[in-house]
């Protein structure tokens, strides 16, 4: 029996947790599709890593949890550009709040902001650098065609730093990456 490398079974994983994501979407999740990416749904492409749930639809993670629209008493527009930059790159939280981020793509090129633990984010971008083509989605991702907008509604409930970034391939190297920092 040939036994798969561990780059191989991460892929692997990502991908089941990708399809049982697509199955369990509901139709009005994030409205944005993204050309190389499955729909969004619950579950997190980085699997054991604060991964939701597929199906549960207010999994917790380290970096807080999916929140519901009409709780968000604050909304935030983040710009994504050619030159691999957010806009704000830097946020502030207060522990507890339910933020609506609206997330617009000023440029010409397919952007994304995912959420996550650094250490989440860093093994997502790695799995995204050897499958550029990797169906993900998920309550804490948005997929931003260019001059389209998406919303990640986010219940930050875990004080210290959230990161993010833009996965696609390359962007996340070239420096498309932020933070929000979680204060009681």
């Amino acid at each position: 029996m040939n036994r798969l490398s561990r780059p191989a079974m991460h892929r692997l994983a990502a991908i089941a947790l990708s399809l049982a994501a697509a199955a369990a979407t509901p139709a009005h999740a994030h409205g944005s599709g993204h050309d190389d990416h499955a729909a969004h749904g619950a579950a997190d492409a980085h699997a054991g890593h604060g991964a939701a749930t597929p199906g549960a639809p207010h999994a917790q993670t380290a970096w807080g949890k999916a929140g519901a629209a009409k709780a968000a008493k604050r909304t935030v527009t983040i710009r994504m550009d050619d030159q691999m930059r957010f806009s704000p790159s830097r946020l502030r939280v207060k522990l507890g709040e339910t933020v609506r981020l609206v997330v617009h793509n000023d440029g010409q090129l397919m952007h994304e902001l995912v959420l996550g633990s650094r250490e989440s984010i860093q093994h997502h971008a790695e799995l995204m650098a050897q499958q550029p083509d990797m169906p993900h989605g998920g309550p804490d991702m948005a997929h931003v065609p260019p001059g389209k907008s998406a919303e990640i509604v986010w219940t930050f409930n875990r004080a210290g730093t959230v990161h993010f970034a833009c996965l696609v391939d390359g962007h996340h190297l070239a420096g498309m990456v932020g933070s929000i920092e979680v204060v009681r």
